[in-house]
């Protein structure tokens, strides 16, 4: 049997709070960074708009900064440090999964 392992990786400000950021809200930036609009970006995922409002907005409350820039009937863009946080994400999931590959077989018989 080969035994495999995943990491979940999410940034939190509050213990209180849901986390401020996830591999979820990620796949969400993406496609807004694609789509050029947040609506879209949600119907791609099979998520509500409001969802996706909500979810963006409670993550920026709790980074401090914003991660979209929304312009209307232009759509939505990431901010520069919407952008810089999508890009430490996946940065840092990638370093994970890489430990997680190295050392997995340590749990093998």
């Amino acid at each position: 049997m080969t035994i495999q392992a995943r990491a979940r990786i999410t940034f939190i400000s509050d213990d209180n709070l849901p986390g401020a950021f996830g591999q979820g809200i990620a796949l969400l930036m993406e496609g807004v960074e694609e789509e050029h609009s947040l609506n879209r970006a949600a119907k791609r995922m099979g998520m509500a708009y409001s969802k996706a409002w909500r979810i963006i907005k409670e993550a920026e409350a709790q980074l401090g900064y914003e991660l979209l820039d929304r312009d209307g009937a232009r759509g939505s863009t990431l901010t520069p440090q919407g952008k810089h946080a999508l890009e430490t994400y996946w940065s840092i999931k990638r370093e994970v999964t890489e430990i997680l590959e190295r050392r997995v077989h340590e749990l093998e018989a």
